[in-house]
């Protein structure tokens, strides 16, 4: 749309650095990394960096951005979008602290009828905004560009086996109740398949642990966070992508992550938990299966059954190829451009 972006965030002490990007990008070190303190800290940062700093449109990317950039578009006369990637309210770090969620609540309640352009992830989320605050926003999913071809890299220039079936558990967020632990408890009943891991989160020192005890050292690799482009090398060489989210919050519940598409836009199936929004596309596109329940021995059983039927598997990866032609971010954008040409 011929706008020059910048991009605001923060850096943390274990940040990798981004890949070159055509946009500018401004990183806030903070004295605090977690807790009321980082929230505080990073608000009062980023109104004061948005108050000396000229913008012709202001979007805020989830609630924890909300009230400075509401702040600064009300005393510039600045338009402002939100974006609101998750549920966040429902979050599993808030649920079971009901002070911090509730002052969390008491600020989208306060602000969010005052929007005039709202953005979310998914139908789902969508409707419980509007059953709160009586306001439905715009759905644009986060879904990739349309990859006409993804670099084909053997796994033996990858560090991966040949010779065993490889499964692949990707994100940035890969947090308590993801089905992670589940996964590493079912991977001695698994047959010839190696787990690969890429990304971080809470529980990775747990995993990691985990799989040392189990004796597992040579059936799970672990890769850190990576540059997208590298992890779609990665994605693409593999036999099943996983998605286990548990319902045990609304969030995760009523979540639609970017792996999913990831995985699609690779070309490998997927294996996932029956959460409705993730459900909704593995069965409109027969591109996957489904997990009943989180018992290791239910999850192990039902990669063992997928992986002994080749036949399935490539008839969910030639349907993968015809998701990927639909499911694109050019599809996706014509909303978020229709919004922002109000305004630029």
């Amino acid at each position: 749309m011929n706008c020059d972006v910048m991009l605001v965030g923060r850096k943390l002490r274990d940040s990798p650095e981004m890949d070159k990007r055509e946009y500018q990008v401004h990183r806030m070190k903070l004295l605090f990394e977690k807790g009321p303190f980082f929230y505080a800290e990073f608000n009062i940062r980023l109104f004061f960096f948005l108050l000396v700093n000229r913008a012709d449109m202001l979007i805020s990317n989830d609630l924890d951005t909300l009230l400075p950039n509401y702040l600064i578009s009300r005393l510039k006369t600045t338009p402002l979008v939100y974006d609101s990637h998750e549920y966040f309210t429902e979050v599993p770090e808030l649920v079971n602290r009901k002070r911090v969620q509730s002052v969390w609540k008491f600020i989208e309640r306060k602000l969010f009828p005052k929007l005039a352009d709202v953005l979310t992830v998914n139908d789902s989320i969508a409707d419980f905004f509007y059953q709160d605050h009586g306001i439905r926003p715009n759905v644009v999913r986060n879904i990739p560009r349309r990859r006409e071809k993804i670099p084909k890299v053997s796994r033996e220039s990858l560090g991966l086996p040949v010779d065993k079936s490889l499964l692949i558990l990707q994100g940035s967020g890969i947090n308590v109740d993801r089905g992670s632990e589940e996964l590493i408890e079912a991977m001695p009943m698994i047959n010839d398949a190696v787990l690969l891991i890429i990304g971080g989160g809470d529980v990775i020192d747990k995993l990691k642990s985990m799989a040392q005890k189990l004796n597992l050292g040579k059936r799970i690799i672990f890769k850190p966070r990576m540059p997208y482009q590298q992890l779609m090398e990665y994605t693409a060489v593999a036999d099943l992508g996983l998605t286990l989210d548990k319902s045990t919050n609304l969030n995760y519940k009523f979540s639609l992550p970017n792996k999913l598409f990831d995985y699609i836009q690779a070309g490998i199936p997927v294996l996932s938990s029956p959460l409705p929004e993730i459900e909704k596309i593995i069965t409109k596109y027969k591109v996957g299966d489904f997990i009943m329940d989180h018992n290791p021995k239910t999850i192990a059983k039902k990669i063992n059954q997928i992986l002994n039927n080749q036949d399935l598997i490539q008839e969910w990866k030639k349907n993968c190829s015809f998701a990927a032609k639909e499911l694109t971010w050019e599809n996706e954008e014509k909303v978020l451009l229709k919004i922002y040409s109000k305004y630029v």
